[in-house]
């Protein structure tokens, strides 16, 4: 029968996943798309918002612009979406930017866009939780206060749905990504067709005024205005993130996975481009107005919102022009959103443990992170993922644009590097390459590649001078340290390669010339029994039992039994009188060690085996501490020595199981100390 543990887990996680089934982890298009893709897809969600939030900064005027600024992010997206639909043909082993960086531009690079990558993985599960929260309390304001509470939850949520394997999160993102595309492809074409009607309505937020921060109050003009634009540009480029995790999950595509991965990337950027351009057309037509802080920032007919006042995102309040104030489908809108928001983390929980296990591959990350559970997920990168999301969200409250600030470092860090990296590529596969026309192509080629570099290293130059005081500073340094982290490992795992590796003479292959056996006593019961009788069978050059004397008469009383039961092993008594029962053993260890630094010590210690977890408290309590002491002495070992209590074995003790255990002939009387 199942523990109780172990069948709540197979309820919670399902069953193993035998390696005969792989190709059950494998994915088609139509669900790889919301799979890899609804981060990318839910970035519509607050983009916009961070756009005209940003710019209103310098008032209402201000956010007359953000189609343009949004018109421009679309640019860049064009251009990064061709150039990743190169990099997945050019490698599909699905070693995404990662493998791209560190085969062209060397591994320090490739270590710099690992940990930039890892960084923005966090950040996108902090980012998407902390959306959908705010949505949920849009609906629901009585929730406004347990904001981080709702973050959390949705974080542990997908973190538990993505241990039960990639095939499950397949079939569950399916249905909530497409309905989200539905529902705002609805809202799109009806606010268009209201439009061309003329009949579309303003914004709830229409007649709010927007006083200019300080420091805006010449509006966009002069430096501080140019710089909020492209302060502006940086946030609303949050749209492009989630385009890379493609490119490090081709394995999971059906074959030809290259291909099946580009033309799914294609579809991406398609909708992400249609779904952007309609939000921020829609929202300049209906004059939507959001800020950063409503209450310094707004004034509703001529006075500062009250202390009630909620500001709906971006989406709800197109909704509630488009449908009506009390439309349903505002909470339809809502609902969608919000699954779409909590499927993008699971993007990222894609995308975080399969990069992690190529690191680790690569010995700059703990190894433990390469191997798969038994539902085939890489179960300790997704567990790491969701304590690093959760310390994320707790940290900054769960602040969606405090958390934006933070966001978009890393991922254009790894668009620029993966670019410059693809360029080298492009340029050495155009030499390699002699057949008539290919010179043209692989031009073509290194041309996007080129190009992108150059706008997404803009878009870094950008994010950096625009969002360095805002918080972007937290990501590079975590970038930094991440990366000497990741080195340290390697050097350790280099030099400890090293130090292990074996040569024909090498001296560890020759046995020890003589082994000192030595039994550790606490009583004279079955297990010491046992253990003396392995270790005599293996025949070692010495043996010995040690008692520590902790208290003087139970030492008398197991001499007593020694003597009267013959035992034919010397005892030695170690005086404890601090009643230390670990440092006498260690130093008598070391005494034998050096009078014979070439032999070696084996320390058999007797252990007690039971069912219950609750048991292990109540026993091997002293042998633990001694054995995790021993296994820092060089020379030597530790023989765990197992006794199966009759109850560990399901059955009640009874007295057909206290059969006498009778020691061997005796060759040599235990003297008395």
């Amino acid at each position: 029968m199942q523990s109780i543990p172990r069948a709540v887990r197979r309820a919670v996680v399902g069953k193993p996943i035998h390696n005969e089934r792989l190709n059950d982890a494998v994915l088609p298009k139509r669900t790889a798309l919301p799979v890899f893709s609804a981060d990318a897809l839910s970035s519509v969600a607050y983009a916009p918002d961070e756009i005209i939030l940003t710019l209103a900064l310098a008032g209402t005027t201000a956010v007359a612009i953000s189609p343009w600024v949004g018109l421009a992010v679309l640019v860049v997206l064009g251009v990064v979406i061709a150039a990743y639909r190169q990099n997945v043909r050019a490698y599909p082993s699905g070693g995404g930017d990662y493998e791209i960086a560190s085969k062209n531009l060397g591994r320090t690079a490739g270590v710099g866009v690992g940990a930039a990558l890892m960084a923005d993985y966090a950040l996108v599960v902090a980012v998407s939780m902390a959306t959908a929260a705010q949505y949920v309390t849009a609906a629901l304001p009585a929730l406004a206060d347990r904001r981080v509470v709702l973050a959390v939850a949705g974080i542990l949520v997908v973190g538990l749905l993505n241990l039960r394997g990639l095939a499950f999160m397949g079939r569950a993102a399916a249905v909530p990504t497409y309905f989200f595309l539905v529902v705002l492809a609805a809202l799109i074409l009806v606010g268009l067709g209201l439009d061309v009607a003329g009949s579309l309505d303003e914004a709830p937020s229409a007649g709010y005024e927007v006083l200019p921060a300080a420091g805006f109050d010449a509006g966009l003009a002069g430096l501080a205005g140019a710089l909020l634009v492209l302060r502006a540009f940086s946030s609303g480029a949050v749209a492009l993130t989630g385009v890379e995790t493609i490119t490090n999950s081709v394995p999971y595509f059906r074959k030809p996975r290259a291909a099946n991965a580009a033309a799914t990337l294609g579809v991406l950027g398609a909708l992400s481009a249609a779904l952007l351009a309609g939000v921020m057309y829609l929202a300049d037509r209906t004059d939507v107005v959001v800020v950063g802080d409503p209450d310094e920032q707004l004034l509703i007919d001529g006075r500062h919102p009250a202390a009630d006042f909620f500001q709906d995102p971006v989406l709800g309040q197109l909704a509630k022009t488009v449908f009506g104030t009390d439309s349903l489908w505002f909470y339809v809108l809502v609902a969608a959103t919000v699954g779409v928001l909590v499927l993008a983390a699971n993007t990222a929980f894609s995308g975080f443990p399969t990069l992690a296990s190529r690191l680790a591959r690569d010995a700059f990350l703990p190894r433990q992170l390469q191997a798969r559970g038994d539902r085939y997920a890489f179960t300790n990168g997704i567990l790491l993922l969701l304590l690093v999301a959760v310390v994320l969200t707790v940290a900054f409250g769960a602040n969606v644009n405090r958390l934006i600030q933070l966001y978009i470092v890393g991922v254009f860090v790894s668009f620029t590097l993966t670019q410059a990296g693809m360029v080298r590529h492009w340029a050495r596969v155009r030499r390699m390459h002699r057949r008539p026309g290919a010179g043209r192509e692989l031009f073509a080629r290194r041309a996007v590649a080129a190009v992108a570099l150059v706008l997404c290293a803009a878009v870094l130059v950008v994010v950096l001078v625009t969002k360095l005081t805002q918080g972007a500073w937290i990501t590079i340094v975590a970038i930094g340290v991440l990366s000497a982290v990741m080195w340290g490992i390697r050097r350790h795992y280099d030099a400890v390669d090293a130090e292990l590796a074996l040569e024909p003479d090498s001296p560890v292959r020759a046995l020890p010339s003589r082994v000192h056996a030595i039994i550790y006593v606490s009583s004279v019961r079955k297990p010491l029994m046992r253990a003396l009788a392995y270790a005599r069978a293996s025949r070692p050059s010495t043996l010995e039992a040690v008692v520590v004397d902790t208290n003087a008469a139970a030492t008398r009383r197991i001499l007593d039994e020694w003597q009267r039961l013959e035992i034919p092993v010397p005892v030695t008594v170690l005086h404890s009188p601090y009643r230390d029962t670990i440092g006498p053993v260690v130093d008598h260890v070391r005494s034998v060690r050096r009078k014979s630094p070439r032999d070696l010590v084996v320390v058999y210690l007797p252990e007690y085996v039971v069912r219950r977890r609750w048991e292990r408290l109540l026993h091997n309590q002293a042998i633990r501490p001694l054995r995790a002491r021993l296994h820092q002495e060089r020379g030597v070992m530790t023989a765990s020595v197992p006794w199966h209590l009759a109850s560990a074995a399901g059955h009640d003790v009874g007295p057909e199981s206290a059969t006498a255990y009778r020691p061997a002939a005796p060759d040599q009387r235990a003297p008395r100390p």
